[in-house]
C-alpha cells in the first residue's frame, strides 16, 4: 500500500516548534490545495495542540518523507527543522499510528477523548476539499471504528481526560482552595469550554469568560453562570484574576510581558497562575520572569501526564488489541481489492473462450440443443473455476504477507494471460 505519513508531535519537538508548524483550519485547507495532485492524490492533514501530521497516497513513486516535511516547513516559513523532530511512517505502520491517535493512546494525556473528535473533524475538512478518495474513506471508517471501540470497550477514556482537565488539575496543585480564587478563561471554543466547566465544577469562587466573538462567550457563560468580559477591555481587567487560563485559536500572542507586568503591579504582586494551553501560545513565555507569576504552557503538564498514565496503563494492552484487530481487518480488505478484480477477469477470460467456441459450433446443433449446450458449458466453466476462486478469496483474506499475496495473484495473471485492465489473451 502506497501510504506515507509524517508527524511532528509532543514526543519529538518542544511546544515552540509545534506551534511554529501548527495549521489553523484555514491553513489546513490552503495546504491541502497546495499538495493535492502534486504530492498526494488523496490524504488527510491533522493539526492539534500537540501535533501536526500529514497522511497521503503519493502521486509518484519517488516521493519521500523529506518532500512532505519540506512543504510543511516552506508553508510556515520554518527553516530550522531537523530529522529528529519528526516521525515517519509508511503503509501499515501509518494506519497503525493513525489508529493509535484516534484511540487516545498516542496522546500527551493517555485516553484524551478530545483527539477522537479532532481526527474526525480533520477528515471532514479533507473531504470538503476533495482530498478524500476511495482508499482514504475506508481508512477513515476504520479509524472511527477503532476509536469508538476504545471508548466503549475499555476504560482508557474514563473520566473524560483532556488537556483542559489536566490544566485545571495543575492549577489545583498551586491553589489548593479554589473557592477563594477568581479565574478568567480566554477563549470559548471546545478547549476553553471544557476548562471553564472543570473550574466551575471545582467550585471556583469567581469565573469570567472572554472571547473575540461575544455571542460565543455569552452562550458559554450562560451554561456555567459566569461573568462576561468584553474582549476589547480584557487587558484592563487582568489584575482582578488569580487564575488566567487561555485557550484561543489566535495565530499570534495576545498577552505580552508588559501587560502582565502592569496587571501584577495593580494586584500588589499577589500570586497569579497563568495557564496557556493554546498552540500557538496566547501568552508570551517571558512572563515567567515576573515575580509571583506562575506561568505554565502545555508542556508543563508532565506531572499530570504521569499520573494519568499510571491510572490507565492497564487499559493500553486492551486498546492495542483493538488496534491490531481493526488493522488486520483493514489489511484483509485491502488485499481483497487485488483478488476481486483478478477473479472477475479470470472468469471473464474463460467465459470469452467458452462463448467464442459455442458460437463457432452452435449451428451443428438444433435450437433446443443449442440452449443445452450453452447451459452445460457454463456449468463446466463454473466447476473449473470454483476451486481457484475460493482459494484466491481465502488467500486474500489470510494473514500472509501482502507482498506474497500480490506475487501469487501476479503469477495467476501471467499463467492465464490476463490483466486487471484488459482481460483479453496476451
Amino acid at each position: 500500500m502506497k501510504l506515507l505519513a509524517v508527524s511532528i508531535n509532543h514526543r519529538t519537538a518542544p511546544v515552540e516548534l509545534r506551534e511554529a508548524l501548527h495549521l489553523s483550519d484555514n491553513e489546513v485547507q490552503s495546504y491541502i490545495q497546495k499538495i493535492k495532485g502534486k504530492l498526494f492524490s488523496e490524504g488527510v492533514v491533522i493539526s492539534t495542540c500537540n501535533r501536526t501530521e500529514i497522511y497521503g497516497i503519493p502521486v509518484r513513486q519517488d516521493l519521500t518523507h523529506d518532500d512532505i516535511k519540506n512543504t510543511l516547513g516552506n508553508i510556515k516559513s520554518v527553516d530550522y527543522l531537523q530529522p529528529e523532530h519528526f516521525q515517519y511512517y509508511r503503509s501499515d505502520e501509518a494506519i497503525h499510528h493513525l489508529f493509535s491517535l484516534a484511540t487516545g493512546i498516542d496522546s500527551l494525556l493517555i485516553g484524551d477523548n478530545q483527539i477522537f473528535k479532532q481526527v474526525k473533524d480533520s477528515f471532514q475538512i479533507a473531504e470538503e476539499n476533495g482530498f478524500v478518495g476511495f482508499l482514504m474513506k475506508r481508512i477513515f471508517d476504520s479509524t472511527v471504528k477503532a476509536g469508538k471501540r476504545a471508548i466503549t470497550e475499555t476504560l482508557i477514556s474514563e473520566g473524560a481526560v483532556t488537556v483542559s482537565y489536566a490544566a485545571v488539575q495543575l492549577i489545583e496543585k498551586i491553589f489548593s482552595n479554589l473557592s477563594k480564587k477568581s479565574a478568567l478563561v480566554i477563549g470559548a471554543g471546545e478547549t476553553g469550554e471544557i476548562a471553564a466547566k472543570h473550574l466551575s465544577e471545582r467550585g471556583i469562587g469567581k469565573l469570567a469568560i472572554t472571547n473575540r466573538t461575544k455571542e460565543r462567550a455569552e452562550k458559554l457563560a450562560g451554561k456555567i453562570n459566569a461573568k462576561i468580559i468584553p474582549f476589547e477591555i480584557l487587558k484592563e481587567q487582568l489584575y482582578e484574576y488569580d487564575i488566567i487560563l487561555s485557550a484561543t485559536s489566535a495565530e499570534n500572542i495576545i498577552l505580552g510581558k508588559e501587560e502582565i507586568k502592569a496587571a501584577m503591579k495593580k494586584r500588589n504582586y499577589n500570586p497569579c497562575v497563568i495557564m496557556d494551553i493554546a498552540v500557538p501560545r496566547d501568552v508570551d513565555p517571558a512572563v515567567k520572569e515576573i515575580d509571583y507569576v506562575f506561568y505554565n504552557d502545555i508542556d508543563s503538564l508532565s506531572i499530570i501526564v504521569q499520573q494519568n498514565l499510571n491510572k490507565r496503563k492497564d487499559q493500553i494492552p486492551k486498546v492495542q488489541n483493538i488496534i491490531e484487530e481493526e488493522l488486520k481487518a483493514f489489511i484483509n480488505w485491502y488485499k481483497s481489492l487485488d483478488a476481486a478484480p483478478t477473479i472477475k477477469n479470470l472468469r471473464d477470460y474463460f467465459e470469452s473462450i467458452r462463448a467464442e467456441e459455442v458460437d463457432k459450433n452452435k449451428n451443428r446443433f438444433s435450437m433446443e440443443d443449442q440452449e443445452k449446450l450453452d447451459i452445460i458449458t457454463k456449468r463446466i466453466i463454473n466447476k473449473i473455476l470454483h476451486h481457484p476462486t475460493v482459494e484466491l478469496k481465502k488467500y486474500a483474506e489470510s494473514d500472509v504477507d501482502s507482498n506474497e499475496a500480490a506475487m501469487k495473484i501476479s503469477i495467476i495473471k501471467e499463467l492465464f494471460g490476463i490483466d486487471i485492465n484488459n482481460n483479453k489473451e496476451t
